[in-house]
């Protein structure tokens, strides 16, 4: 009975005392608060439970989803579901966690609090509904590349999207109304053109009737010239 009691503590302490790394992931052995500098991205990692333990960080592009309220240039406020896809640099994530812990997301979603709110603060909320979001994002993302260089050293910012941006309900109608009048505009334009081409080809139509005429004419009278 003490033998069968001493094999399955035996294997618990073997069970405990190792950790499965996935693919996809990245395996950092922690001794003592220090992380170890050697990286496993597969496998089965050994330890000593009473001093170490394995700390296990994803190593695929990972997406943070936040709802925001965005200023604007004339001082509204829009709200907008962003994206913030980033993955960690494999050979620098002992240095992410020695320095920022587990909780380096919130490093970046405070970085990108601060940068959201300066780069939309110059731009009109019909921007983020029109052509220029893609403007916009390019601009946060790059503002936030350079305080993530400074704070979070190792992580690597993908992209930064803005979807489903909810405008003021005003706004939102008379931006709708104005895209319908510059389409309306379009329209136009359009049939103004085309009737003016279709007034020039009738006129070059008519042109070349009566040239065709008047040469009609001519080789008629000097074949009865000829007679005469």
């Amino acid at each position: 009975m003490k033998t069968k009691i001493i094999h399955l503590a035996a294997l618990a302490l073997i069970c405990s005392s190792c950790a499965v790394v996935r693919p996809g992931e990245a395996g950092v052995k922690q001794t003592l608060g220090k992380f170890s500098k050697n990286i496993s991205t597969q496998g089965t990692i050994f330890y000593n439970p009473f001093v170490s333990k394995v700390i296990k960080e994803s190593t695929q592009t990972n997406n943070i989803k936040l709802i925001l309220n965005l200023p604007t240039k004339e001082g509204l406020s829009v709200e907008s579901e962003i994206s913030i896809l980033y993955r960690l640099e494999l050979q620098k994530i002992p240095i992410i966690l020695e320095n920022l812990g587990q909780d380096y997301e919130s490093i970046i979603t405070s970085v990108f609090r601060s940068a959201s709110s300066d780069v939309c603060a110059k731009f009109y909320a019909k921007d983020m509904h029109s052509g220029m979001r893609a403007n916009i994002e390019e601009e946060i993302k790059q503002k936030m590349l350079i305080n993530l260089e400074k704070q979070a050293d190792g992580i690597e910012l993908i992209a930064v999207l803005m979807k489903s941006i909810q405008l003021p309900r005003g706004l939102a109608s008379s931006i709708e109304q104005k895209l319908q009048a510059e389409q309306d505009a379009m329209r136009m334009e359009f049939i103004i053109q085309q009737a003016k081409l279709e007034a020039e080809r009738k006129v070059i139509e008519a042109k070349a009737e009566r040239d065709a005429q008047k040469n009609s004419c001519r080789r008629l009278n000097k074949r009865n010239y000829s007679v005469t």
